[in-house]
């Protein structure tokens, strides 16, 4: 007998994202990561499972009873585990604690031996709720005897810059990829949902950031993986049902006070309970499709970057040619006077619609004005038929 169908699901979700690292790195010229015995199966197709199964259950909070084995010589599926070798590449896991992250370490951990790679993990306690230290032990010790190695909690110091969520996601990207490097990681896999695609698409929409913001979070950007993009989050609940994997509920998911869970818990089944069922998977679709067009619009922006640009004769600074930006459409213009912002100084995170609204107009409605200041102590003038970017006191 097979595995319970969302088990089988997120197994395949995750297989899939290895053997893209494998390709990746084979497509650098690396050394094959694939033992001989397995590289017959990467090239195979494999079947798409069947539906999840309704969710029958939740999965125990704490103990190890019936999955946490201790000498971690199997897996929850009962297989005997067969280690990849020491100092093989190695892919981490973030893991919360929660059913996502949980149920994609432990199909990870399934999967990756088998294609010659390593699986470790990072917890982070962000420090904002009594106990979070003891939680995120506990979290790493279920990791461990899953078989995950290394396997680090880690504290971070969350600020205030940007509103708590904010700060707290920085604080936690800052922590993975500090352990990413420590540990010379390939890859960094996330457990975020086609829900949480979702709820992003619907946050980007009520801040009014235009294409790249309703596009969601990517599949891959950099060292970070997103396997179960297009799995919901009732399937990762499922299959650590199945599994009696231990799994937290973090009570921030469910507190108003954040935009997030509001989004999750009081707009989303409003848009479900009016609009018919399927919101979810047409946001996430929506997501994609915003995603195909912000990459073509950007790649028409890096080219038009590079051939408008040019060093300003007074000092040197960045500036593009006032000409070639008016001839180009709106919405390629504006990335082009974004990624010049970028390159200057400007924070990325601080650099909003209204600012480059503001750029455009030296390029569209020129009037004379004076110089702008953007975040960053970024200043933006035109002059001589440039716009020229630099930061104030270089």
């Amino acid at each position: 007998m097979g595995p319970h169908p969302a088990v089988a699901a997120i197994r395949l979700a995750a297989r899939r994202a290895l053997l893209d690292l494998v390709a990746e790195h084979a497509r650098a010229g690396a050394p094959a990561l694939l033992p001989a015995t397995a590289r017959a199966t990467a090239q195979a197709v494999v079947p798409a499972p069947a539906a999840p199964a309704p969710l029958a259950a939740t999965a125990p909070v704490g103990g190890h009873a019936g999955v946490l084995i201790g000498n971690a010589r199997r897996h929850p599926s009962g297989l005997p585990r067969t280690p990849a070798a020491p100092g093989s590449p190695l892919v981490l896991v973030a893991v919360s604690g929660g059913a996502d992250s949980m149920a994609l370490a432990t199909a990870t951990a399934f999967e990756a031996p088998k294609l010659g790679l390593r699986v470790g993990a990072v917890t982070v306690d962000h420090g904002l709720q009594e106990g979070s230290a003891e939680r995120a032990q506990q979290v790493a010790e279920r990791l461990r005897a899953l078989g995950l190695d290394p396997v680090e909690a880690v504290p971070v110091h969350v600020g205030r810059q940007g509103g708590p969520e904010a700060a707290a996601r920085d604080a936690r990207y800052a922590a993975l990829d500090a352990a990413a490097e420590r540990h010379r990681a390939i890859a960094v896999f996330l457990g975020h949902t086609r829900d949480d695609q979702a709820e992003t698409v619907l946050l980007g929409l009520a801040r009014g950031s235009g294409a790249r913001s309703l596009a969601g979070m990517p599949g891959r950007k950099g060292r970070y993986r997103r396997p179960l993009l297009d799995l919901d989050r009732a399937a990762t609940r499922q299959a650590c049902a199945a599994q009696s994997i231990p799994v937290w509920d973090d009570p921030h998911n469910l507190d108003p006070a954040y935009t997030r869970a509001r989004v999750r818990h009081e707009v989303l089944p409003v848009l479900e309970k009016h609009l018919g069922g399927g919101v979810v998977e047409a946001l996430a679709r929506t997501a994609r499709l915003f995603r195909d067009d912000a990459d073509a619009l950007d790649q028409w922006a890096e080219r038009a970057e590079l051939e408008l640009g040019r060093a300003d004769p007074q000092d040197g600074a960045r500036s593009l040619a006032v000409a070639g930006l008016a001839e180009l459409p709106s919405a390629v213009r504006r990335r082009v006077l974004r990624r010049a912002a970028l390159r200057t100084g400007a924070p990325a995170g601080d650099l909003f619609a209204r600012h480059l609204e503001s750029v455009d107009l030296l390029v569209t409605g020129w009037r004379g004005q004076g110089p702008l200041q953007l975040p960053g102590g970024v200043e933006v003038t035109r002059r001589c038929g440039n716009l020229v970017f630099r930061r104030r006191n270089d």
